[in-house]
Order: structure tokens, then C-alpha cells, then sequence
């Protein structure tokens, strides 16, 4: 038994990539979400102890600095709605990465 170390290669470096663009994208769309004022709160939720948890209270003043974040903004309502749409094709090509990854495996 042989191995095809010039394959091997091959999956590695586009395993890699593929991981790099999904991640930078979606960082990228999670930036131009918080750019747009748009910024994601998560409400709390009950787990272990190893994942930090946010009060009601301190949600309520995250929400309430985001607000203010937002309403200080220097962007224009164009910008704001272009930051949004970019967000949007960012998570798009994340979701389009994930789709065509299923379907080489599924296909493939």
C-alpha cells in the first residue's frame, strides 16, 4: 500500500483554504454588521459554568451601549444600509462554502 502524498497534499491545502475563507468571511460579515450599528446581542442562556453567561442586567447595558454605539455613528443611512448588505454576502459565501462542502462529500 502506497500513499499519494502529492494528493494528500492537495486535500490538505484546499481543506485549509476552504477554512480560512469561511472564518475571514464570516468575521468580515460580523464586522460590517457591527460597522452598520447593527451589533449581535445574545440573550443569556443557561449552560456550565465553563461558558460566561451575561445578567439580565448586564445584557440590559449591552444593549444600551450598543444603542448609543449606533446612534454616534458618522455613517450615512447609504453607508449603513451598504455595510448590511455586505454583511449579508459575506454570511451568503459562508453559507455557499458549507453547501458545496456537503455536496463533495455527499457526490464525491
Amino acid at each position: 500500500m502506497t500513499i499519494d502524498w502529492g494528493a494528500f497534499l492537495q486535500v490538505f491545502v484546499a481543506a485549509l483554504l476552504a477554512a480560512v475563507v469561511v472564518v475571514g468571511f464570516y468575521a468580515l460579515g460580523l464586522r460590517m454588521l457591527a460597522r452598520s450599528g447593527r451589533i449581535p446581542v445574545v440573550a443569556p442562556v443557561t449552560f456550565t459554568d465553563a461558558i460566561t453567561v451575561l445578567s439580565p442586567k448586564q445584557l440590559k447595558r449591552a444593549e444600551k451601549a450598543a444603542a448609543k454605539a449606533a446612534a454616534k455613528s458618522p455613517l450615512t443611512e447609504g453607508e449603513k444600509r451598504a455595510s448590511v448588505f455586505a454583511a449579508y454576502a459575506c454570511f451568503a459565501v459562508c453559507a455557499l462554502a458549507v453547501v458545496a462542502g456537503i455536496l463533495l462529500i455527499v457526490l464525491g
